[in-house]
């Protein structure tokens, strides 16, 4: 293939974009969307993984006294909690310090609280430190046996609420991946059908005089992957202004946990949507390429 070949291939599938800026425009923002709405489930479900991993290592569980017990009686229940296989340290928390505790994480809010300071409606409690996290449940049905201790809660049962949510997050990525994929690639094969409409005659006379279906496919192929890496980068960008200013802020009010800097993944990310964009654009540009030769 020359120089003026690729010229002509390039010249062709790109100012077919132009002509048709318009249909351009509105195949690059929704395929843009597509991949944004993908990209957004994708980074939460990584962010989620990164919260699950970091609970997993803790070796941390709580314990909150009955209501009905007596400071004394409370502390009493130390010695007997050391002694349950697996705990390597107890620490006391009074309710008055889980209150300040509390306060502390309403941060400007706290004062709105501070007329139940009188009325603590929270209990005496224990943290226990475990020596091995892979006997996590035998260690909480130990202490849920002690006399005293009303309930617990770990970053265990967090986790496994976090592990669920992302299952559902996986599921429904799966389905926009196929459905907006669909979707992307029909938008691209409609836009190409209707660059190859506007130029029938030509292509008429092209085949006439000995053209080879492949020279007249390429063209039409290097527009749609044009639109496609045009969204891609699009999408890139819109991902990064959503990732900082939107789905980081919720995760954060939710989760209480710091999320992954963009700058952790950009890079494979980037990468990610231009394949996407270039499979889409090729695949909707070939599909609709082969109806219309008949190939």
């Amino acid at each position: 293939m020359g120089k003026y070949s690729i010229r002509y291939f390039l010249h062709e599938g790109l100012h077919s974009i132009v002509v048709h800026g318009f249909m351009s425009f509105a195949a690059v923002t929704v395929i843009a969307a597509c991949l944004l709405i993908i990209g957004t489930f994708s980074l939460v479900a990584y962010n989620i993984d990164i919260l699950i991993d970091s609970l997993e290592a803790q070796n941390e569980i709580a314990i909150y006294i009955d209501e009905t017990y007596t400071r004394e009686q409370a502390l009493a229940l130390e010695a007997q909690l050391r002694s349950i296989d697996n705990v390597s340290d107890v620490i006391f928390v009074s309710k008055e310090e889980l209150f300040d505790e509390y306060l502390d994480t309403l941060g400007e809010d706290a004062d709105i609280m501070e007329d139940l300071r009188d009325d603590n409606p929270l209990r005496d409690s224990y943290r226990i430190i475990m020596e091995d996290v892979s006997l996590h449940a035998e260690t909480v049905e130990a202490l849920e046996q002690v006399a005293g201790v009303a309930e617990t809660n770990s970053q265990k049962e967090l986790s496994d609420r976090l592990l669920q949510i992302r299952q559902v997050v996986n599921a429904v990525s799966y389905t926009l991946i196929a459905l907006l994929g669909a979707i992307s690639v029909f938008i691209i094969s409609n836009v190409v059908r209707l660059a190859m409409f506007a130029r029938r005659e030509e292509i008429s006379i092209m085949k006439m005089v000995g053209a080879t279906n492949g020279f007249i496919r390429v063209p039409f192929v290097i527009e749609g992957v044009a639109l496609g890496l045009m969204a891609a980068i699009v999408a890139f960008f819109a991902q990064w202004g959503v990732y900082k200013y939107i789905v980081s802020g919720l995760m954060q009010g939710i989760a209480m946990f710091d999320m992954a800097p963009f700058s952790v993944f950009a890079l494979p990310l980037l990468v990610t949507l231009i394949l996407a964009g270039l499979g889409l654009g090729v695949g909707g540009s070939v599909l609709t390429i082969r109806r219309f030769l008949k190939v």
